[in-house]
Parts: C-alpha cells; structure tokens; sequence
C-alpha cells in the first residue's frame, strides 16, 4: 500500500507553502541581480562616466535644462526613480487587493523592469539621458514588484517561520548575486581576451542582469498562486486606497511607528548600497575590478550574515537583532569616511562590515512588519512598506548628491548618511512591537 493513503489534508496544506515558499524564494534569485549588478556594482560609475563625457567645460550637464554637476546625475536619478515608484505603487496595491490578483500584476512590474535593464545595452557614448530614463523605469518597476513579492510573506509562512523564511529569500538573492557577479568579474577583466571593449563588457553585464531577472521569474509565477481576500470587496481605486490605508493605519500608529524608523535607517541602507561603487571608484581611486571583488565578497558574506542573523533572532528576537545592525552600521559607515584613497585592503574591510550585517537587517525588518500587517490588509500594508524600502528612499541619495553638489567631496556625501542609523535606532528603540503585533490581530511569536 502507499503511503499517500496515509496523508491528511493538513500534510498536503503544509507540502503546498512549502512548494510556494522555494517559489518565492527564487524571485529574490531573480530580482537581486539587478540590485547587484546593475544598481550597486556598474551603473553608478558607467552612468556617471558617460555624463562626464556629455559635460561641458565646467563638468555640468543640462537635462532640461538644468545644470547638474555630472557626478550627482546617478543619485538624482535614483531619487527620481523613488518618487515615480511612490506615486504607482499605491495605484498597484489597490489594484491587487481589489482583483485579488497579484501574480499578473507581479508579472508585468517584473518584465517591465527586466526589459529596461536589458536595454541598458544601448547605453554607451554620452548617452546618459537614456542611462537616467532606464534607471528611473527600471529601480521604479523594481520597487513596485518588491511590493507584490513581499506581500506574500504572510500568506505562505506562518508566524513562527517568517524570520526563517524572510532570511532565506535574502541569501537566495545574495547567493544570485555573487554567482552572477563571478561571472562579470570574468568578463570585465579579461575583456581584451574576448575582443571587447571596456565599454561593450559593461553593457553586456548590465543588459545580462535583465535576461536573468526575466528567466528566473517565471519560476515564482509558476508557484506562487493568488488569495481571494476578505478586505477585497472594500477595496478602493488608487490613491483613495492610499489614503483609506494610511486612515487605517493611523487605528494602528505602532504600526506607522515602525515604518517611521525603517523609513529612516533603510533610507540609509539603500543610499550606502546604490552610491558605493561611485565612492569608491572617484573618491578613494579603485578600479572596476577591486570593485566587483568588494562587492562579491559583500555578497558571499550576506547570504552567512542573513542566515546567522536570522537565528539570532530565534534567541534574542528580531527588535534586538536590527538594533544590533543598525549599531554594526553606523560604526562601518563612520569608518569608511577615514577610509586612505587606494588601498584596497581597508576597502574590503569596510565590504566585510557591510556584509556581514545588510541581509540580515533587511530580511528581519520584512519579517518583523509581516506581523504588524491586518490580516487581509496585505498587499495595501507592503504598499506603505514598499514605499518606506525603496519608494521613499530618495532622500538619501538627494542628500548625497546635494553634498556633493556643494562640497566637492565624496568622504563629506557619505559621512552625511551616519544620521540616518543613529535616528532610526532610537525610533525603533521606543516601538513595543509585542503590543503591537497585538494591537494588529496577529498572534505574538515567543521570541519577538
């Protein structure tokens, strides 16, 4: 006899979210090459490169007519990117509550954003106008599919597996990541073996990272399946969602506490991880290939950093283990503001710090607002979280470009992220996330 006949109902519940929770975790596998690749490793100096060789003689361009110092085009444009992410993720949470189909939606803001960056390819000469618009279009589409992916969580994972579900879809994007970045490093340094140019290796790293994103995607929209909710029928067009949402959530302001504090430090976060590269190569003098190394290495030690993070947080719960990060944070940023200009060794130092603590801080922070959401409210709650991730993360890079802008001096743009940390530790410090969670429905874990 087999031993299906033997299997209840509950065993094939609980075989089905694990079958969508290794979906899930490969769009994570997908997505983060862009975040890798594109955002942290080359566009950021090839955009600002190809700006200076469309600068005039005062090293100024003039989109629309605006002078902008060709070293601040990049952060201004990710900036821009955020505010364009803020004013459609509100249209597609809404959407996705009301119709109860997320996966389409999921769909189109994937390929969307996979096939701007696939068209990066064409970006060369001085071309930055068309580096901008593909990185506008491609970090916004990125910000909105986060969106619908993060709001997942709490459909397939119960309570006491979300900090361990969260931290692995981390280290799966981590480990994508660095694969990838082997595979660029490769080609970049021996470009002259294969009879390309510098220039052609970059773009051809660039446009790869979008024809992974799109391959790697249809593994989650193969597994992952859609939930008629409860709230559905409640739901209402666009930004009169929006601000029903953030009515709702002024009944729980424990909740709009924490994604005041994330809003601050992760702004942090996402400004260190898009500006990096460009700090690293015109402030302190480091190639491409120093670059790529540190960023690899920042990748190997995240999927580790991810994984212990999340069992520290099973001992000492998720509150405490940001906490510990954001401290971890503020002292590696600190550092690389002393950082001597080409020495690489210090700079993979700083790389080990920032590992060592990104994936973890991200993957407990989701994890930890997955239970601060209504039940049915998800889709609409990861909207406003979405926006506190990426889509309101442009005060960071305007506050770095601005820096720049007026001093001239990179070590003064990065040392002015420091405040980020230190304030968002003592906003999150003073949240009681056990009322809380409470306070939202949800049962409370024992360790939280």
């Amino acid at each position: 006899m087999g031993t299906d006949t033997l299997r209840t109902p509950q065993d094939d519940g609980a075989a089905d979210l694990r079958r969508e929770q290794r979906g899930w975790y490969f769009y994570d596998w997908a997505c983060s090459v862009y975040s890798t690749s594109v955002l942290t490793v080359f566009l950021g100096p090839y955009l600002t490169s190809v700006a200076e060789s469309a600068a005039d003689a005062d090293g100024y361009v003039h989109p629309l007519g605006i002078p902008v110092r060709a070293g601040s085009f990049f952060a201004y444009s990710v900036s821009l990117s955020v505010i364009v992410a803020v004013l459609v993720m509100p249209l597609v949470g809404a959407a996705a509550d009301r119709t109860g189909r997320k996966k389409p939606l999921l769909a189109i803001a994937a390929y969307t954003g996979a096939t701007a960056t696939a068209a990066m390819f064409f970006l060369d000469g001085d071309r930055y106008l068309l580096g901008g618009a593909l990185l506008v279009v491609a970090n916004a589409a990125q910000s909105v599919a986060m969106m619908l992916y993060n709001s997942y969580l709490p459909q397939i994972a119960p309570p006491e597996q979300r900090d361990a579900v969260s931290s692995r879809g981390w280290a799966f994007g981590y480990a994508a990541g660095s694969l990838v970045l082997v595979v660029n490093l490769v080609l970049y340094t021996g470009h002259e073996s294969f009879g390309i140019s510098e220039s052609t290796a970059v773009r051809i790293c660039l446009a790869s990272a979008g024809l992974w994103w799109g391959a790697f995607a249809l593994i989650p929209l193969r597994r992952l399946r859609d939930r008629r909710s409860a709230a559905r029928e409640a739901a209402l067009p666009g930004f009169r969602q929006l601000a029903a949402t953030v009515r709702d959530m002024r009944r729980h302001p424990l909740t709009l506490a924490f994604l005041l504090a994330y809003l601050v430090y992760n702004d942090g976060v996402q400004t260190v991880i898009s500006q990096a590269s460009v700090y690293g190569s015109k402030e302190l003098g480091l190639g491409q290939s120093t670059l790529i190394g540190a960023i690899l290495l920042v990748q190997v030690l995240a999927v580790a950093g991810a994984l212990a993070m999340g069992r520290l947080a099973r001992t000492y719960g998720a509150k405490r283990t940001i906490l510990g990060s954001l401290v971890a944070w503020t002292v590696t940023l600190a550092a690389g503001y002393f950082l001597p200009a080409g020495a690489p060794v210090w700079f993979f130092v700083l790389a080990a710090g920032i590992g060592l603590v990104l994936g973890g801080s991200q993957a407990l922070s989701r994890s930890l607002f997955s239970h601060l959401v209504p039940p049915g409210k998800e889709a609409e709650y990861f909207s406003a979280y979405e926006m506190s991730d990426r889509g309101m993360s442009w005060l960071g890079p305007l506050l770095f470009g601005l820096t720049y802008q007026l001093t001239g001096s990179y070590r003064d743009a990065i040392i002015s992220l420091v405040g980020f940390f230190v304030i968002g530790f003592v906003l999150l410090a003073r949240v009681p996330v056990g009322r809380a969670i409470r306070e939202a429905g949800n049962p409370v874990p024992d360790r939280i």
